[in-house]
């Protein structure tokens, strides 16, 4: 897993990382400042179901994946097609795709453009078509890889110059709740109401989210 340079939770073990987040939760120093920052951010609305946060998979799934990704980040490339394929093969996931641009400039101008790319209805195309290259990619080799895809580049740049401000407070976003998560690096994952940092199977997310589904049916017999 790629990691920042800046001070970050570090969590010892995949299983010790998984807990509920949500009010008194997740939140780091109870009590404190920081604590009430972290409960404005880590709201389920604005973590699950933030409008302008493009989403894949099934739109009115039961569980939902969050994943923070760099598109610059090898890890979040070799996971992609197997992300994609648990999620088509299950059928009830929503997967929300924020983007975390922390390994460099060139990463931020892959998520500004991919974002910008929404106003034409294909953040889709260009993320997979960021995803499914092999090496870093550069400046020039973003535009050519929308490009290659059928983006109109002319409309993107407009648009992305039109919505510069509300591209940049979604990034801001992301990161803010990356950051109160204790995340230290791409990718990193929510699955249901769980907290995963790091890289999992197929067979692991599988499982992830029966956990989610079972721990939803817990929760729904309960108020019952």
């Amino acid at each position: 897993m790629n990691r920042l340079t800046r001070p970050s939770v570090i969590i010892p073990t995949r299983r010790e990382a998984l807990g509920l987040f949500g009010a008194g939760v997740a939140l780091l120093a109870a009590g404190t400042a920081r604590a009430e920052e972290e409960e404005k951010v880590l709201t389920e609305a604005q973590v699950l179901r933030d409008p302008d946060i493009p989403v894949a998979g099934n739109p009115d799934g039961d569980i939902t994946i969050v994943e923070w990704f760099d598109y610059n980040c090898p890890y979040c490339r070799k996971l992609e097609p197997e992300l994609r394929q648990v999620v088509q093969d299950d059928g009830k996931v929503r997967l929300v795709l924020k983007d975390w641009p922390i390994l460099g400039p060139v990463s931020k101008v892959a998520a500004r453009m991919a974002l910008a790319a929404r106003y034409q209805n294909k953040f889709l195309v260009a993320h997979e078509a960021m995803m499914a290259v092999n090496s870093r990619i550069t400046e020039s080799r973003i535009s050519e890889l929308l490009s290659g895809a059928g983006l109109d580049m002319d409309r993107l740049k407009k648009d992305l110059d039109a919505n510069a401000k509300a591209i940049d407070a979604v990034l801001a976003r992301n990161n803010e709740q990356a950051e109160a998560f204790g995340f230290n690096g791409t990718p990193s994952f929510i699955v249901g109401k769980y907290r995963v940092p790091g890289v999992l199977t197929m067979a692991q997310f599988e499982q992830a989210i029966a956990d989610a589904r079972k721990a939803n049916m817990g929760r729904k017999i309960e108020k019952n």
